[in-house]
């Protein structure tokens, strides 16, 4: 049995019917050469065949009413119940029908009887997809890992060439954080208690310094220190109380394309990611007649992590970032993106990691409330969008011999926000991954503004570097 992090019991506590809060990914393949058509098919079966499940795959919440809640491990586990095989019908097995299949399957809770997490294999991929192709769609509660951590663990269960065939479902593997054994978890246990003990401390400080650069920024002392929540651009149709439907889109662009824009201009990923995002939300808001006259402003989340750290559950920071003031030009957009990132970075390198989860917990806590009020329609909210970046794998993958085409990720909807963006980059592209409610208009059509942005902004750092 182990407690769960503030954080983690947060997503317990904000989940909804309406916003359930799990994360999920698609994972688009190609069948082997040579490979039948009941590939996909016998890949399920031989998943149910892998019966020895490890944490946190085997875990199941508990509540109690004398204690925190706190994982317990499940005496069985029917993979049956987590496990399942669809094959789409011929006519309707497109790129555009397979997301509207995996938005489906994202909308519902996952059932806290048991432990939280399914994988579905999709067969039967054709049309613009091309023929012979088969998908996997996985999702676990948000309580179990963020992000990084379930992009790292997907990354574990495959192989790394096309000659490796033996399976290795994502349950079966020993994940840092989870699986270590009994005596680690007690030294880990009481250098956690002391190193609490120690922290408390900082973390009133880290917060006192925070709030300090909060209240300079209030007062227009200090510019970009960090975007104050709630007060972000006038109401738009991204922002409101979140509904149950689910729609997902993506965009794609090389990364070859993403690097000579950076090398050119000595920007980062990010920088080029959220100045394509930027132009791309304020023509889509455009369309639905809504002109913003101050800059968009985005919900980010940080990776508190130290580097080469691997532990499970989440920890990260959610901070608000204002993007560009408008301005028709894309070039200028990079750099007033970069200034604000820059400055924001500061701020984070500035306070301890507790002082921003603890802001963040706070700052949630308040959009949660307004949202389980059903305010989220007349309250200002945190930010217009929520944009995460996860780095992935820098090369193909394979299960089976068959090879990973596309890995896209499907998070979850925060307080207030009826979308949410998350970058994700695989092997030599970057993917946007866009999920939605079905209440806002053609998302398809902001993927496709997306990839319109960055070749405005390509053409326009060609025009900036020219002799």
């Amino acid at each position: 049995m182990s407690k769960l992090s503030l954080l983690d019991l947060g997503f317990f506590i904000a989940e909804t019917v309406a916003s359930p809060k799990h994360v999920g990914g698609l994972l688009i393949f190609k069948r082997p050469p040579k490979s039948t058509s009941a590939f996909a098919k016998n890949l399920h079966r031989q998943y149910l065949a892998f019966t020895e499940v490890l944490p946190p795959y085997n875990r199941v919440i508990h509540f109690s009413l004398s204690a925190m809640p706190s994982w317990q491990d499940a005496a069985t586990v029917d993979l049956a119940q987590h496990v399942f095989f669809h094959k789409l019908p011929k006519g309707a097995n497109g790129r555009r029908a397979l997301y509207d299949f995996v938005a489906k399957l994202h909308e519902p809770m996952l059932d806290r009887s048991r432990p939280l997490w399914e994988v579905h294999v999709i067969d039967g991929l054709g049309g613009d997809l091309g023929n012979g192709g088969f998908a996997l769609y996985q999702k676990m509660h948000h309580a179990y890992a963020d992000g990084v951590t379930m992009a790292r663990w997907t990354a574990e269960g495959l192989a790394t060439t096309p000659d490796e065939t033996e399976i290795t479902p994502v349950w079966t593997l020993r994940h840092g954080g989870h699986g270590h054994a009994l005596k680690k978890r007690n030294q880990e246990l009481m250098r956690s208690m002391w190193k609490e003990l120690g922290s408390t401390s900082m973390r009133f400080l880290g917060v006192g310094r925070l709030a300090a650069m909060l209240l300079l920024e209030s007062v227009k002392l200090t510019k970009n220190a960090i975007a104050l929540p709630f007060v972000s651009s006038a109401k738009t149709p991204l922002t409101g109380q979140v509904t149950a439907g689910r729609q997902f889109s993506t965009a794609v662009v090389t990364m070859a394309r993403v690097n000579r824009v950076r090398e050119r201009t000595r920007s980062t990923l990010n920088h080029v990611a959220l100045t394509c995002l930027d132009g791309a939300l304020r023509r889509y808001l455009s369309d639905l007649g809504v002109e913003l006259k101050r800059p968009i402003t985005i919900q980010m989340p940080v990776n508190l992590r130290q580097e080469g750290e691997k532990t499970a559950g989440n920890k990260i920071g959610i901070i608000q970032v204002e993007l560009s003031p408008p301005t028709d030009d894309p070039y200028v957009r990079l750099r007033n993106i970069g200034f604000s990132l820059r400055n924001v970075r500061t701020m984070i390198n500035s306070v301890v990691p507790e002082a921003i989860e603890s802001y963040t917990i706070i700052t949630g806590l308040v959009a949660q409330i307004a949202e389980m009020l059903q305010l989220s329609n007349t309250l200002p909210p945190m930010g217009n969008t929520l944009v995460s970046n996860v780095p992935g794998p820098k090369h193909h993958l394979y299960l089976q011999g068959a090879r990973m085409q596309e890995m896209h990720p499907i998070s979850t909807l925060p307080p207030s926000n009826l979308l949410n963006i998350t970058l994700f980059s695989y092997a030599d592209q970057l993917f946007f991954g866009l999920i939605a409610t079905d209440e806002l208009p053609e998302l398809q059509r902001l993927g496709e503004y997306v990839e319109a942005a960055f070749s405005e902004l390509e053409a326009a750092v060609v025009d900036a570097h020219a002799p």
